[in-house]
């Protein structure tokens, strides 16, 4: 009998594409999903099953949150005591306008298998579900290329997905052309090793940390302040601001 192909399995051909049309187009963040789609499922695995060796992760794990579900919670959302990561992550949903909700409808497009009653497609929401937050606790933009880039790298660090090493790279790459030099990308690199000294995030129970003090969770957590990020911030200026920022602004 024929072995069943895994639908884990890498497809570089889709990565590719879709990293190309990333590349192009910074908000287009369908195509992030169609890379983690295409590079990250033996990471999801493997996290779902370090998540279930931690101390208190079998409870995560059996609960089965829904994150999204639960940050799309108007009332939820507004109970954070002030001065905790809750409450910082408030703020940083009136800022930007995104919302979880809608970061999980437009994950879902075309990565069906993400929507699935499995473990590790629970999993994997969840770890799309913690990204808003890890804007939040590491210091990173979420309206700017430069810092979606550096959190790329952190996200690399922390999850071993390869999708956002395929993303960290390109991105870095491609600032050295835009840019003409090398501070985009040393910002990159410093949000992969901020990641690496990090505690596992992924691990954490996510409803408790967010009504941790925020300054006390980034120092139990060993989340360094970005350096060498708020330096190329100051000096490449608004040329890294993402086509949504710019269109705020503008606007206003």
């Amino acid at each position: 009998m024929a072995g069943k192909v895994s639908p884990y399995r890498k497809d570089w051909r889709g990565a590719f594409a879709a990293l190309r049309a990333l590349l192009a187009d910074g908000d287009d963040t369908h195509q992030v999903f169609l890379i983690m789609r295409a590079l990250n499922g033996s990471a999801t695995l493997k996290g779902y099953h370090r998540l279930l060796g931690r101390p208190g992760g079998g409870r995560i794990a059996y609960r089965r949150v829904e994150l999204a579900e639960r940050l799309s919670d108007p009332a939820y959302v507004a109970g954070f005591p002030p001065g905790s990561v809750g409450a910082a992550y408030r703020d940083w949903l009136a800022e930007t306008g995104y919302s979880a909700a809608g970061l999980a409808a437009i994950s879902l497009v075309g990565v069906e298998r993400l929507a699935e009653e499995h473990p590790y497609a629970w999993f994997g929401r969840r770890t799309r579900d913690l990204h808003d937050s890890w804007h939040v606790l590491t210091g990173y933009k979420a309206d700017e290329t430069l810092g979606e880039a550096a959190l790329v790298g952190f996200s690399y660090a922390q999850t071993g997905g390869l999708g956002w090493a395929w993303i960290a790279a390109g991105a870095a790459l491609k600032s050295r052309r835009v840019t003409g030099g090398w501070l985009f990308a040393r910002a990159v690199w410093e949000g992969y090793r901020n990641g690496r000294r990090a505690a596992w995030l992924q691990g954490e129970d996510h409803e408790t940390l967010l009504h941790e003090p925020l300054d006390a969770a980034r120092a139990r957590l060993n989340i360094r302040e970005p350096v060498a990020y708020r330096r190329a911030q100051a000096a490449l200026g608004p040329a890294m601001a993402s086509y949504a920022s710019v269109a705020r602004t503008a606007a206003a």
